[in-house]
């Protein structure tokens, strides 16, 4: 996050799929994670190409051009983890971002930076519709009510560069949704309608770094839209995950 000390322009807060307007804090894009129905087989294994030879993605239009300085919020946490354990949870997801970390045979390094700093009484700033509210300065991720047939929420407010590059993060709220969902950090035979925290957690910090999402085809890429109910495939990256983030951090 570079310092706001006389930058000049709009703030751009963005949250994904759905697209609108307001006026005075510029454009807001709403980026939210669906439940999608895991079948017998792995899901979209037959009709995806493999993780590792799909090279779609997509941005969002903002990245973190210094650490992304973050908190872990009270209350309950997804998978009944105590905050500690969510912390874990949490920072792993996060560090597969940071660190392209993959399958695919891909090198790591040179991406985004990020460092936990503490826990917090703070909230994400993410209502129970799904939508931004005012941001307070601080990264909060938690979990709270979300919209039913959402699974997670990633809320990032970033100021323009006057460059005309990608937009810069000041701010970015990540919330599960354990009103409507169950999560589990060990999915596996005995998984039932459990979403896995740390693949919805990668998936998130996708967001946080400014990957947007890919759709029908690339089911196999952690920023696939839908999240599949005991799949912990998104906990790695595939291709095109990877080569979004160096579009942006190489």
């Amino acid at each position: 996050m570079l310092g706001l000390l006389g930058r000049v322009g709009a703030v751009v807060v963005l949250l994904g799929s759905l697209v609108a307007s307001r006026p005075a804090e510029g454009t807001v894009v709403y980026e939210r994670e669906a439940t999608e129905a895991a079948g017998v087989q792995e899901p979209g294994a037959v009709v995806a190409r493999a993780a590792c030879a799909d090279t779609a993605y997509s941005t969002a239009g903002h990245k973190e051009y210094g650490t992304y300085l973050w908190h872990v919020g009270d209350g309950a946490m997804p998978g009944g983890l105590s905050r500690d354990a969510a912390r874990k949870v949490f920072e792993e997801a996060i560090s597969t971002i940071t660190g392209e970390r993959n399958d695919c045979g891909i090198g790591g390094g040179g991406g985004p930076r990020a460092r936990f700093l503490s826990a917090t009484g703070r909230e994400a700033g993410i209502d129970r519709e799904g939508r931004c509210s005012s941001r307070d300065g601080v990264s909060v991720w938690d979990a709270g009510e979300l919209p039913e047939d959402v699974v997670a929420v990633t809320c990032s407010w970033a100021v323009t560069m006057p460059d005309g590059g990608a937009n810069d993060l000041i701010e970015a709220d990540v919330r599960f949704n354990t009103r409507h969902h169950r999560f589990t950090d060990a999915p596996g035979v005995r998984c039932a309608d459990a979403y896995d925290v740390r693949a919805v957690g990668t998936h998130e910090a996708g967001h946080v770094f400014g990957l947007g999402h890919v759709g029908v085809g690339h089911e196999n890429l952690t920023m696939y839209t839908n999240s599949f109910a005991c799949s912990s495939r998104a906990r790695s990256l595939g291709r095109g995950d990877v080569l979004g983030l160096r579009s942006l951090y190489r």
